[in-house]
């Protein structure tokens, strides 16, 4: 998943961008710039404080440190739109990229984790069939994450998790409707019903990965 989002964040970020206005629903004008993962800046990507410096944000209400422990979710894209919306970006183009395992953090750390994820919990009302720090927990910190700007520090963020089609290499799914049903059975298990309180700010792209090979190739062409 790497791969495709470097590729498309670079070469062609508009494929994603238009789906990013649909399924937030915003103005057909809204322009959306990447800050990361940029060819012109290695394409590092960040986590902790660094990710905050590139969308140029600050938590004046609830900081980081309170929150969550160093070593958190390192974000496979940054983006922020022209009119002061930032958007956390997860990428996926295989099924066991959604079953991560749990966290590797103990003591303080740990307890400090527990604590957010459990805030959470309690904000979107889920009652999960497992514990979001044991399982699933890649997705469940990313929406911690998503909870901390939006929610306790009022940011107009939004978690846009981005799921490739069609990756041969990976051998990942071949359609939307095999994602969905995925997804489904996730989010069932997380307690995350579809209409929870931040499921209009947490959102599924897909892109098939045979329109960034089109396109590249018609921007090779075009270049010539």
């Amino acid at each position: 998943s790497l791969k495709w989002i470097q590729i498309v964040v670079n070469s062609c970020p508009e494929l994603i961008n238009s789906r990013i206005r649909t399924v937030c629903q915003l103005p057909e004008g809204t322009s959306i710039s990447w800050v990361s993962p940029k060819a012109d800046d290695e394409l590092s990507e960040y986590r902790d404080s660094d990710f905050l410096l590139r969308l140029g944000i600050k938590l004046e209400e609830r900081p980081l440190s309170s929150f969550w422990p160093r070593r958190g979710p390192q974000w496979d894209g940054l983006a922020r739109s022209d009119t002061g919306l930032v958007f956390l970006v997860e990428a996926k183009s295989h099924v066991t990229e959604l079953l991560s395992r749990g966290t590797e953090a103990t003591g303080a750390s740990k307890d400090l984790i527990e604590r957010s994820l459990a805030d959470l919990q309690s904000y979107v009302k889920a009652k999960p069939a497992i514990r979001w720090s044991e399982a699933f927990y890649q997705y469940a910190n990313r929406m911690a994450h998503l909870y901390l700007l939006r929610i306790l520090n009022h940011i107009p963020a939004y978690l846009v998790s981005l799921y490739f089609m069609g990756d041969q290499e990976t051998e990942g799914p071949e359609t939307e409707g095999e994602w969905r049903e995925v997804l489904k059975l996730v989010k069932g298990a997380m307690g995350l019903g579809s209409r929870h309180r931040l499921a209009q700010y947490a959102v599924d792209i897909f892109v098939d990965v045979s329109e960034i090979e089109e396109l590249v190739a018609r921007r090779g062409v075009a270049s010539r």
